[in-house]
């Protein structure tokens, strides 16, 4: 009796280490799955992005309505909307179609058509055409004005800003920028800048959303190459440049 309760208890005792070794093999499994998803995401943080985004490029141009035209979240309208600016382009540079001459004639035509339906609607016995009441809603102007005068103080802060003489590399941007700009409106005139700037808004972000991983890093080796040269123009030229004081001196 004695030894047949001595191998209940020696087979007891094997089950419970058996069991705790399965407890302990579990927690030792979730650990290191916790710690490979914290080196996976510290990986993930370590990602060089372009510009420091961290937002997916849909949320970044806006993530409402133009964000899917630019995206071609719906090819239909994507599509529609490249060829209207495609025609319109066409039809003002290429044919050299004049913007007031084409909403004259456009008025003429539906102007004359309504009118001629309306009299004519008497002796054909069909009702007159339904002429919709057309008003401009006072929310969006209003809304459009305010982001239009924020967006113009804070180019005039930004101007101030770059005059005031505080931030010489941001001066060199500025500069730079404008003068780009200033090529490109000896290029091409308005109209054709607007076009190029839509085919551009619904090819880049495509594209770039699609080979991202690719492009930041080709960005990353580029960006490295520019602080080199600019750190060895600061050195050989900036530096050497008199500078005036870049605060104001205090005053009693």
């Amino acid at each position: 009796m004695a030894d047949h309760h001595h191998e209940e208890d020696a087979k007891a005792e094997s089950l419970i280490e058996k069991t705790r070794d399965k407890v302990h093999g579990a927690d030792d499994s979730s650990s290191s799955s916790s710690d490979d998803e914290g080196k996976t995401s510290s990986l993930k943080a370590k990602v060089f992005r372009l510009f420091g985004r961290e937002k997916p490029v849909h949320k970044l141009l806006g993530g409402g309505k133009p964000a899917d035209v630019f995206m071609w979240r719906n090819k239909q309208i994507s599509a529609g909307v490249l060829g209207v600016a495609t025609a319109i382009w066409v039809l003002f540079e290429i044919l050299e179609y004049h913007l007031l001459t084409l909403v004259c004639h456009g008025l003429i035509i539906v102007l004359a058509v309504l009118f001629l339906w309306s009299n004519a609607s008497t002796f054909i016995n069909k009702s007159p055409p339904r002429i919709p009441e057309v008003s401009v809603p006072e929310k969006p102007v209003l809304q459009f004005a305010s982001d239009a005068r924020v967006a113009i103080n804070q180019t005039f802060a930004l101007l101030r800003d770059v005059a005031s003489g505080r931030d010489l590399k941001k001066f060199l941007s500025v500069i730079a920028g404008l003068w780009i700009f200033s090529i490109l409106g000896s290029c091409c005139d308005f109209l054709t800048l607007l076009y190029i700037s839509a085919v551009l808004l619904h090819t880049v972000p495509v594209i770039y959303d699609k080979y991202e991983d690719q492009v930041d890093s080709f960005a990353e080796k580029a960006l490295a190459e520019l602080k080199k040269q600019y750190a060895v123009f600061d050195k050989k030229v900036l530096s050497k440049i008199p500078r005036g004081p870049l605060k104001d001196k205090k005053t009693d």
